[in-house]
């Protein structure tokens, strides 16, 4: 099974919190760490922006991704959100195991 690292940034705390939870409780992550604040600078309509932010940092598989990006993409509040996967070269074999076993999909 191949693991993924998803970034995404949310607009405060709550919502961050809300999306972190909502993704465990669906087998979606195993586990989602929240930095409470990072300052986001980027383009968006032609004016360049400046934000503060919360970036997730979203553990996963690569056949629980599909689910975890439409999921995200169905409750994120941004128009456009960001979803980055980036695999997983290696990790503590115990840790990817439960990491496996979290995001089995039980249906």
């Amino acid at each position: 099974m191949s693991h993924l690292l998803v970034f995404s940034t949310c607009p405060d705390l709550d919502c961050a919190r809300t999306l972190s939870e909502l993704l465990v409780r669906e087998r979606l992550a195993a586990c989602v760490n929240i930095m409470p604040t990072v300052h986001s600078v980027y383009e968006w309509q032609g004016a360049v922006q400046q934000e503060a932010e919360c970036l997730l940092l979203i553990k996963t598989t690569s056949e629980r991704y599909a689910a975890l990006e439409q999921t995200l993409r169905a409750h994120h509040p941004y128009e456009l959100p960001e979803i980055i996967a980036v695999s997983l070269t290696a990790g503590l074999p115990a840790y990817l195991n439960w990491l496996d076993h979290q995001t089995e999909n039980n249906e």
